[in-house]
């Protein structure tokens, strides 16, 4: 069993790194906030009070943070993984990030001596803590097959996707082909609705017609029709807006580089930014449903509660 250092306790890391204690890893985490310390150690994890302190003689450091600002301090800052980790260690950054930063972790790491693979997950919150995560691994072919093994205990699928930024160009693009799926499921679910079927009744039309989709079978936003639905929770976050601007505006910049037209991709942006601007970043990002009625009222949303 490995010895492994967790950088990022939070919704995601917190149960990834229970997994890896429960397949019997040591697994030493760190993190500012207390409530999310407090609910890794109840996991299993050794909670420690520095990047230093976790990477100590560790086999692998995982970290799975919010912005590309966090992880680029986080892996070069003074006392960070760079500084202080063992240099055989395997390093694996699970946070959604820019190709930039991908690529300047990749170059960084090799430079100083590490391996590095870029290995960002889907599957949310439900997905971490039921230990079915989607992993993407890029990175070199050895280095991605020692993190493939070490992934399995909070997988239900990995993927061996080739080079360094592999994985991280995978994570955009599917999550720009879910968000454009999103703004589709609010208007249809709506005009469902206003039409007069009955939502559980065309929900499951939909889920086995051409109109399915992930969206639609986690989120559908209409409350009472699929229990892992935020509608169901006044829209209560299973993945943030504010998270989702920043996925979709990581995967347009790199299809603007790559010359690609992305209008759909840039509606969705544009109504997350919307979302954001009305002080509704914290909510969930299916809360777009609400710009399709013409007073933003939507069943399931209290703007008030």
């Amino acid at each position: 069993m490995a010895t492994i250092a967790w950088i990022g306790l939070g919704n995601m890391g917190g149960p990834m790194s229970g997994h890896l204690v429960a397949a019997g890893h040591e697994v030493r985490g760190v993190d500012p906030v207390p409530a999310a310390r407090e609910a890794a150690a109840e996991r299993g994890v050794i909670v420690v009070a520095s990047v230093a302190e976790a990477v100590a003689g560790a086999d692998a450091v995982f970290t799975s943070l919010p912005r590309n600002e966090h992880v680029r301090e986080v892996y070069g800052g003074e006392g960070g993984i760079w500084a202080t980790a063992p240099s055989a260690a395997l390093l694996l950054d699970t946070s959604t990030v820019d190709v930039a930063t991908s690529t300047f972790c990749h170059e960084a790491s090799a430079d100083r001596g590490f391996r590095f693979v870029d290995s960002p997950v889907s599957g949310g919150i439900a997905g971490a803590e039921a230990g079915t995560l989607t992993f993407m691994l890029g990175g070199g072919a050895a280095a991605v097959r020692e993190a493939a093994a070490l992934v399995k205990p909070m997988a239900g699928h990995v993927f061996e996707l080739g080079g360094p930024t592999m994985g991280i160009a995978a994570k955009l693009a599917n999550n720009l082909m879910l968000f454009v799926s999103l703004l589709g499921l609010a208007e249809g679910s709506q005009l469902a609705a206003e039409l007069g079927l009955d939502a559980e009744t065309f929900w499951k039309v939909a889920s086995v017609s051409s109109g399915d989709s992930w969206p639609l079978r986690t989120w559908y936003p209409v409350p009472g029709v699929v229990p892992t639905s935020p509608a169901n929770r006044n829209f209560d976050a299973t993945f943030t807006t504010v998270l989702a601007e920043k996925d979709l505006s990581f995967a347009l910049a790199a299809g603007e580089e790559a010359g690609l037209r992305m209008p759909a991709a840039r509606i969705a942006l544009e109504q997350f930014g919307q979302l954001i601007e009305e002080g509704y970043g914290g909510k969930d990002c299916s809360l777009i449903v609400k710009y399709t009625a013409p007073d933003g009222r939507i069943a399931g949303f209290d703007p008030e509660a």
